[in-house]
């Protein structure tokens, strides 16, 4: 490549192409990046072409800079709150990694969020989980909000304790986990629903998005049939979820439980609970009818996020490019490798599915993919239940997370914090808090040796 093409190479944020045959190391295809360091989850897709890249700018834009108060000059960012979790996406998906639970000292928890639910009794709330996933605390809605604009209050704020919990490997070794109590302080509107169901939830990580929706359902449904027929104990099951655009229920994909279709429904939901910004998806304020602060003050219109950013936004998630792996050929990664497989984690971490042809999307179209996920939900014990379902998922299940990327955690976000809540250390105790399904797997990794478990972490921060 000459000099100048590679200047303008590296001014659009193109990579150059590693191997044209490292299926190993490109965990994305043809859209994975070679990128280190703080800003290695921010590049468009590899093959992202250039006509789309203002696309994915623009995108990025919006994901980025912060939400205002209405009214406001820039009326295309109005409408905050008045209730909110955050100003703007990358608040919590800080450089489009993953979130963290709120330190000691903390008043805000930042990038984590508190789902709220109470149970279905009654026939009538039976239905509406069955539509809706869940049933809404009846004063703070399905979601706490722990800010809001200077002219409302904060539904409370979010508190944390930890217990700690031992676990020894067969060698005598042990490892102190911790167990999350959580707690909400300071309540704005009153007390809650006494049988309050809540489950914490850090942001995760937003590269490969598009390629996760762009697996083909049948290969998602395929690989829960073949699971059942197994005898590793391993039974994943898709999710159900309501699909606002088609008026349907679809496949399950993003979030912690896979209560959500597809991207645009996703990032949607997210601007409506998390940023309090209507939609044509989500056109209520979440604010309860005990929260009057919605009606009386100002709002940025009835639409406060225009379909045509929703677009822009939807298309910059599609096209987060996931980095290629790294250390593939050292000694203890392969080692660490074998050793994931002989304890069964590849059966829910799936290594190998390709994606469908997706009209208008070439970028994410027919890859070969090295996810580590199924997108299925399973049970993982008591240990990490919330005890809170979300459509057919249950207080014990939670869909596979992706892998990929996971070894770029800390240089992106500056913590190694892992599972759905953040309580997980390192990628060790995460490890070890997996239980039900994944029981067996656990127990494997217990009898290994020091020399084996320290090559299976290599492994995993190889990816």
């Amino acid at each position: 490549m000459k000099k100048s093409s590679l200047l303008f190479a590296l001014i659009l944020g193109i990579t150059t192409s590693f191997a044209s045959n490292a299926y190993d190391v490109a965990s994305g295809g043809k859209t994975s990046v070679k990128k280190e360091g703080a800003n290695a989850f921010s590049l468009p897709a590899n093959n992202l072409p250039l006509s789309k890249r203002l696309d994915f700018s623009v995108g990025n834009s919006f994901f980025r800079n912060p939400w205002v108060e209405a009214p406001a000059s820039t009326d295309a960012r109005d409408g905050l709150g008045p209730l909110f979790n955050t100003n703007g996406c990358q608040n919590c998906h800080i450089k489009d990694g993953r979130g963290h639970p709120p330190e000691a000292g903390d008043q805000n928890a930042v990038s984590m969020l508190v789902r709220l639910s109470i149970p279905a009794v009654t026939p009538e709330q039976k239905e509406q989980q069955r539509k809706d996933g869940a049933i809404p605390e009846p004063v703070y809605g399905g979601q706490l909000q722990d800010f809001a604009l200077p002219e409302a209050t904060p539904e409370g704020q979010i508190k944390i304790s930890y217990q700690d919990v031992v676990v020894r490997f067969n060698d005598d070794e042990k490892v102190t986990l911790r167990k999350p109590t959580l707690k909400i302080d300071n309540l704005g509107y009153g007390e809650m629903h006494p049988e309050t169901m809540m489950s914490a939830r850090v942001a995760p990580p937003m590269i490969g998005l598009g390629l996760l929706e762009s697996i083909p359902e049948s290969t998602i449904l395929a690989i829960a049939e073949e699971q059942v027929k197994s005898s590793d104990g391993v039974t994943g099951k898709a999710n159900r979820v309501w699909d606002a655009q088609k008026g349907d229920y679809s496949l399950g994909r993003f979030g912690w439980k896979a209560g959500q279709p597809n991207l645009m429904q996703q990032n949607a939901a997210a601007f409506n609970g998390d940023v309090g910004i209507t939609s044509a998806l989500f056109s209520n304020e979440n604010c309860t009818v005990n929260q009057t602060v919605c009606s009386e003050l100002p709002n940025g219109g009835d639409i406060e996020v225009s379909e045509k950013i929703l677009k822009f936004v939807e298309f910059y998630s599609q096209h987060l490019a996931v980095p290629i792996r790294r250390n593939v050929n050292a000694p203890e990664v392969k080692l660490g490798q074998k050793m994931f497989q002989q304890a069964g984690c590849e059966s829910c971490h799936r290594t190998n599915i390709k994606t469908a042809k997706r009209e208008g999307l070439p970028a994410l179209s027919e890859q070969l993919i090295h996810p580590y996920t199924d997108m299925l939900l399973h049970d993982m014990g008591e240990g990490l239940a919330d005890n809170r379902p979300e459509y057919l998922a249950s207080g014990n299940e939670w869909r596979t997370p992706p892998l990929w990327g996971i070894g770029y955690t800390e240089e992106v976000n500056g913590h190694t914090y892992f599972l759905h809540d953040g309580r997980a250390r390192n990628l060790m105790e995460a490890v070890l808090w997996h239980g039900g399904e994944s029981e067996l797997s656990k127990q494997k990794v217990l009898a290994m040796s020091k020399n084996e478990r320290d090559a299976l972490i290599a492994f995993l921060n190889s990816l």
